[in-house]
């Protein structure tokens, strides 16, 4: 019973307890189950029309491009630069693809497989892929369907894990990189399709054609006198508040901005010292004799140079303008150099000339996959047959393990470095050395290879070079030194206020008020400055940032403050558009002082205006900017519009006032076709009507953009 009373005494405390423990395990679950819903939106990069894209996504079409980069450039790695355009190239591509689907969709339009087939390997051929080098003939530098053709016979491997590893890291590199260029052909296509849906709702007529052809083919020639607007002093013109309120309040519409952060920042170059450039120049100094005398040219080479020695001949096309001038003009065996331009050092050396072929074109049998014995009695037994009169190509097609064996094992043609780069130096010798049309054994990592050369290019000269480079960058002692100094600066002065007092006096350039939205890349045009962009986004007005290193400079950022989204505050735009307003009176002061005088030449108007008398020919309605004088739009008009040899009155324009006298008037002898002027006028049309539909979709698009957590 005393046990019982005691329970009692403690209910409310003990209801307490238990609701705590209750609300503990309801959250605890509520969180464990939510805990996918809260990893999503961490990992939402953007959210497009409502459409979610995660992180996880947009790197991966991200690291695409980038290999397909590498691929078409030859390139092991990408430098930050060149990441950051691919990120908003993908970026953009998301955007433009969720709101040209919802568009498209509603009408029901699509690009079925009849035509990508078309496009990909058809009559119509896609101009991305006739573009591309590797479809191009050597010999014309034309697009060669049978190239392509040869190519998607390659890829297309069911089998692909019974080729060689290697083999099959080519193989599916190749078929990605086709994959995404037939998305991309895709996507050209349906975005075409809109386009010209929409531009031929937009169509030129007959009274079109003849103004567009009348604009064009006259043309006025003018003497003319210009008054400046800088002739009068700003002080003497008074523009009121309201007036700048009341064209900004017109103007509203351009001023619209992101949220962005205002920042000043310093910005040091990261430089070689002296001391760096003299050793960088001692250096190489030291390697002429070396490089001049030595049998070991290669060794010389990779050892001391950031470009490896290439054991190929290269013809004069191959070369740079430098390396071209030295090696057409000296003997075999002559050095040139250390020469020092735009922070490096270069040294040649030329090795050997001669006169060859440029390209070879190569069929192959490669056998692999069976042991060294069964591999040379296959290749012994092969080479017997082909010395009896069979057909290359056929065995080619029965026995090469490779996917050129369809092909009749055509490879395409070779250069001695794409030879040399892509199987090795035997194959290269081979290939370049082996009489046309007859047949040689060579092995590489590949396998056993019966090469026959079926075609050459011309002979011509070319050329074996050494080639040293060596840039000259700053020393660890150097780099230290840089930043250590600015650090102790920035010790020293860590606050906005102090940093814009002190950084003129201690050598350093202060940048001030720099506007910054979360999409920009860069900081001004430093390179790599993304992270600082970040930072200043993550931090309050006031702070000061830790040194960044952006490539080749050390930045310190200070937050001024943040500007929301919206539209840019009248204060920030109102010296422009004081100083458009008062060019605008000054204009209506000089034209009232003008027309007062009754003046009947332009002569007399250019000593009023303290001028002198200019002439320009060729101006019509449509020259954009006119020589001598610039873009001033109502001059075009006026010109256009005046009679022959008669003054006309001062006319108001962007820099100043003029007056001006047509002279004469020419015609070009030009026929009128109404059925050309207006395809031209419709095919600008069609290009501006396109564009502008697709970036008024994006631009009336609803988008959350997140990339600055990630990137």
């Amino acid at each position: 019973m005393a046990t019982l009373e005691k329970i009692r005494s403690k209910a409310g405390l003990l209801v307490l307890v238990v609701g705590v423990a209750l609300f503990a395990f309801i959250i605890g679950d509520f969180l464990n189950s939510g805990s996918t819903y809260f990893r999503q939106s961490q990992e939402r990069i953007a959210e497009i029309n409502g459409e979610v894209v995660n992180i996880q996504d947009y790197q991966g079409r991200i690291d695409e491009m980038a290999e397909m980069y590498k691929m078409q450039t030859g390139s092991t790695s990408l430098p930050e630069e060149y990441m950051t355009q691919i990120r908003q190239s993908v970026f953009d591509a998301l955007v433009q693809e969720v709101v040209l689907d919802e568009e498209t969709a509603k009408l029901g339009m699509i690009v079925s497989p009849e035509e990508l087939f078309d496009m990909v390997q058809g009559e119509n051929i896609s101009p991305m892929i006739q573009q591309m080098p590797m479809f191009a003939n050597p010999q014309t530098g034309a697009f060669d369907k049978a190239a392509l053709l040869n190519f998607l016979k390659q890829i297309e491997v069911e089998n692909i894990e019974s080729y060689p590893a290697d083999q099959q890291a080519q193989l599916r590199q190749a078929q990605n990189f086709w994959m995404f260029w037939e998305k991309n052909i895709k996507r050209q296509r349906l975005e075409q399709k809109y386009t010209t849906l929409l531009s031929k709702a937009v169509s030129a007529n007959n009274l079109d054609a003849k103004d567009a052809f009348d604009s064009s083919v006259e043309n006025s020639d003018i003497v003319y006198a210009m008054q400046s607007y800088a002739t009068i002093p700003d002080s003497t013109i008074q523009v009121s508040e309201s007036e700048i309120e009341k064209l900004y309040n017109q103007r509203k519409e351009l001023y619209k901005q992101k949220e962005s952060k205002v920042i000043d920042y310093v910005a040091v170059d990261i430089r070689p010292s002296k001391e760096d450039y003299d050793k960088a120049q001692a250096d190489i100094e030291s390697l002429k004799e070396e490089l001049k005398n030595s049998e070991r040219v290669a060794d010389v080479v990779n050892e001391n140079s950031e470009v490896p020695y290439v054991d190929a001949f290269f013809s004069e096309k191959m070369l740079d303008p430098e390396m071209k001038q030295f090696a057409t003009t000296s003997e075999v065996g002559a050095v040139y150099g250390p020469v020092f331009d735009n922070d490096k050092y270069r040294m040649f050396k030329l090795v050997d000339k001669t006169l060859a072929p440029d390209s070879v074109k190569v069929s192959h049998i490669m056998l692999a996959g069976q042991s060294e014995e069964a591999t040379k009695a296959l290749a012994d037994s092969l080479m017997n047959v082909l010395k009896g009169g069979a057909d290359f190509a056929e065995l080619a097609k029965k026995h090469s393990v490779d996917q050129a064996a369809e092909n009749g094992g055509e490879l395409g043609w070779f250069t001695e470095a794409t030879a040399l780069r892509g199987v090795n130096e035997d194959f290269k010798n081979a290939v370049f050395s082996t009489p046309l049309n007859e047949v040689t054994v060579v092995k590489s990592l590949y396998g056993t290879h019966l090469v026959k050369v079926t075609e050459r290019t011309a002979n011509v000269n070319k050329y074996k070079i050494a080639d040293i480079d060596m840039t000259v960058t700053p020393s660890s002692e150097t780099y230290s030194q840089i930043y250590n100094e600015l650090n102790h600066f920035v010790s020293n002065n860590n606050t906005i206020d102090k940093i814009k007092e002190n950084a003129k006096e201690a050598g350093y350039q202060l940048v001030t008020d720099a506007t910054v939205t979360k999409d920009n890349q860069l900081l001004g045009s430093i390179k790599n400055s993304r992270q600082v962009i970040r930072w200043a986004f993550q931090n309050g007005k006031g702070s000061v940032s830790e040194i960044f290193e952006c490539e080749d400079k050390f930045v310190v950022a200070a937050v001024e403050g943040t500007l929301p989204e919206g539209y840019r505050p009248m204060r920030m735009v109102e010296d422009g558009l004081r100083a458009e307003l008062a060019a605008q009176k000054k204009g209506d002061q000089i034209v009232q002082e003008l027309t007062a005088k009754n003046l009947t030449s332009v002569e007399a108007y250019a000593g009023a205006m303290h001028a002198s008398v200019d002439s320009v020919k060729f101006v019509n309605f449509s020259t954009r900017r006119i020589a001598g004088i610039g873009v001033e739009p109502n001059l075009n008009a006026a010109i256009t519009m005046a009679a022959v040899d008669q003054v006309n009155a001062p006319v108001k324009g962007n820099n100043g006032v003029y007056v001006f006298k047509v002279y004469a008037r020419n015609k070009d002898n030009k026929e009128y076709n109404e059925a050309s002027e207006i395809r031209t006028i419709d095919a600008s049309n069609a290009y501006r009507v396109g564009f502008q539909a697709i970036q008024s979709l994006i631009n009336h698009a609803d988008i959350e953009d997140n990339r600055i957590r990630f990137y």
